[in-house]
């Protein structure tokens, strides 16, 4: 199950890398490179942090055959998708949202195996979940999702879902563990985004002359 979930992360997060380069004039190796990134940069951070040796996808190089397959079928699909759909402009968003529950999950439940305290588990989590994505924005000159306002929840929701998952590790059965974090990060996620939700952004007060 485990390792199933993980190539549906990577495919999925591949995607969201594809989408992402929309509009920025990225031909279609740049595009290869940005699924990549996307799709393995978190668990590759974490991995080294951890020193899990080797890294996930040089282990197993699946992985990379996932990602780049799920990068040319989107990036071949992606226009059409949007010719037909006014709604696609939304798959960006959607993707980074399944990608982030999918990879905190995998993140926090490889790292917890790897015998680190909770704390440590957590934070591995949210590094695999968010790591990619910040990357891959950085590369695009766009400023990550997890430090833009607008984004709505999205480092706090891979935060939470990881908080699920080692508080109740033990407690409820794997499986149903699993899809506990998942839900917990993809509903937060989404909720967020459909009513807005934010935490509250850091606006100094402008001086007050005081006479």
């Amino acid at each position: 199950m485990q390792y199933f979930l993980e190539h549906l992360a990577t495919c999925v997060s591949a995607m969201s890398g594809v989408l992402a380069a929309r509009g920025k004039r990225v031909d279609l190796f740049g595009v290869v490179v940005l699924a990549l990134v996307t799709a393995l940069g978190g668990g590759t951070l974490r991995d080294t942090i951890l020193d899990l040796r080797p890294v996930f996808w040089v282990d197993d190089s699946s992985y990379v055959v996932t990602a780049i397959l799920c990068a040319l079928t989107t990036f071949f699909l992606a226009h059409y998708v949007t010719r037909l759909h006014p709604m696609a402009d939304s798959a960006l968003q959607l993707a980074d949202a399944a990608s982030l529950a999918l990879f905190t999950l995998v993140g926090t439940e490889k790292s917890i195996a790897a015998g680190v305290p909770p704390v440590v588990g957590i934070a591995m989590g949210v590094i695999t979940g968010t790591a990619g994505g910040m990357i891959r924005d950085s590369l695009i000159g766009e400023i990550p999702m997890v430090f833009r306002r607008q984004i709505y929840l999205y480092a706090t929701a891979s935060f939470v879902g990881a908080t699920v998952y080692v508080v109740l590790e033990g407690v409820v059965e794997r499986q149903l563990l699993r899809f506990l974090a998942i839900g917990t990060v993809l509903g937060l996620r989404l909720a967020a985004i459909w009513w807005k939700i934010y935490l509250p952004v850091f606006e100094p007060k402008e001086n007050v002359h005081q006479g």
